[in-house]
């Protein structure tokens, strides 16, 4: 009987494998037939468009050079761009009063108000009416910059919000105001005009805000430094008590007799006061030699790194090589127009 049992299982076990495999197989046969008949389709379109191709070659090589020549000429009479570019470096938020400005002079450049543009610049109107577009975008920086920026970052917020943000998510997400490093771009028509913008440009960047922020910079340094100068002043006073009190030390009789074991101790005291008075009057002078540097350096709105060049670099946007793009849309006309007749002979020959 337990014999007669286990073999119907057995057979059962054989049976599921069966349907199993039979399934699989099934499934392959289908999914092999598919690509099969992708890949025939795909070769039959290739074939089919190149026919197309080569029956009518004569009348696409044509129409491409005539294309061609078109875009030729019309790319040689279109007048030459040129740019150049400025790099800065802002102090006191001016990088927002120098957007803010980017984008008047665009939209005045838009509405043709070339009167107030030159204005602005101290230069001619014709000379104007070649600028193009001013553009303003985050100047060159280095992995060391962006970790400055970070470290930067993190302590003007607060400590628990820092621990969870990452240096990939602070580079990820940063805009262009994120930094003070600034690339200054212009396109004109005229080559040589760049250099003449500079002053108009370098006017960009006071404001009320900056000047404010400049000015309470100032008047904390000057608070700070009063303070550390009294502080050395105080510690001068004091150096001047201890040393004083070892001159006393050393004549008095009192101190001769207390030569000995004892003598020592009272020395070295002395000398520990003495040095711990030295070494903190070196780091308040070096944090007022900080100060000094802070305020020698940050004294303008702005510094210049590299000025523009007295004549521009010629500039080729892919979207003008009209040489090149008016025979591509040529041929892209073409089979449109052979899809679409084809198209029309179908549905003309189409009987439901």
């Amino acid at each position: 009987m337990s014999k007669d049992l286990q073999n119907q299982n057995n057979n059962n076990e054989e049976v599921d494998l069966l349907v199993l495999f039979n399934y699989l197989g099934d499934k392959i046969n289908n999914l092999v037939t598919l690509v099969k008949k992708l890949v025939i389709g795909l070769f039959s379109i290739f074939i089919y468009a190149s026919r197309a191709v080569f029956n009518n070659i004569k009348l696409i090589a044509l129409v491409m050079v005539l294309a061609g020549v078109l875009g030729y000429v019309l790319q040689k009479a279109n007048p030459k761009v040129y740019e150049s570019s400025m790099l800065v470096r802002t102090y006191f938020d001016a990088k927002y009063q120098l957007a803010t400005n980017i984008n008047y002079y665009n939209a005045l450049l838009g509405d043709q108000d070339y009167d107030e543009m030159a204005s602005i610049f101290e230069i001619d109107q014709k000379a104007v009416s070649e600028i193009l577009r001013f553009e303003m975008s985050v100047g060159p920086e280095t992995e060391n910059d962006r970790i400055i920026e970070y470290d930067a970052f993190l302590k003007s917020i607060d400590s628990t919000r820092a621990s969870e943000i990452i240096f990939e998510d602070f580079v990820e997400n940063r805009d262009i105001y994120t930094g003070n490093l600034f690339e200054i771009r212009v396109e004109s028509h005229k080559k040589n005009i760049f250099k003449r913008l500079e002053t108009g440009i370098n006017n960009s960047f006071e404001n009320r805000y900056s000047t404010k922020k400049m000015e309470k910079r100032d008047s904390m340094i000057v608070i700070k430094r009063k303070s550390l100068q009294d502080a050395i002043n105080q510690i001068d006073s004091l150096k001047r008590v201890y040393i004083k009190v070892m001159q006393n030390e050393s004549v008095s009789p009192k101190a001769n007799i207390s030569l000995g074991e004892g003598f020592p101790l009272m020395q070295e005291k002395s000398q520990t006061k003495e040095f711990q008075l030295l070494d903190k009057e070196i780091k308040l002078k070096a944090e007022l030699r900080v100060l000094d540097e802070q305020k020698l350096e940050e004294n303008v709105f702005f510094d210049v790194i590299s000025s523009f060049q007295v004549v521009g670099n010629e500039v080729k946007h892919w979207q003008d090589r009209y040489a090149l793009i008016f025979p591509v849309l040529a041929f892209i006309l073409l089979c449109l127009g052979y899809l679409i007749k084809k198209f029309a002979i179908y549905v003309k020959n189409y009987s439901a």
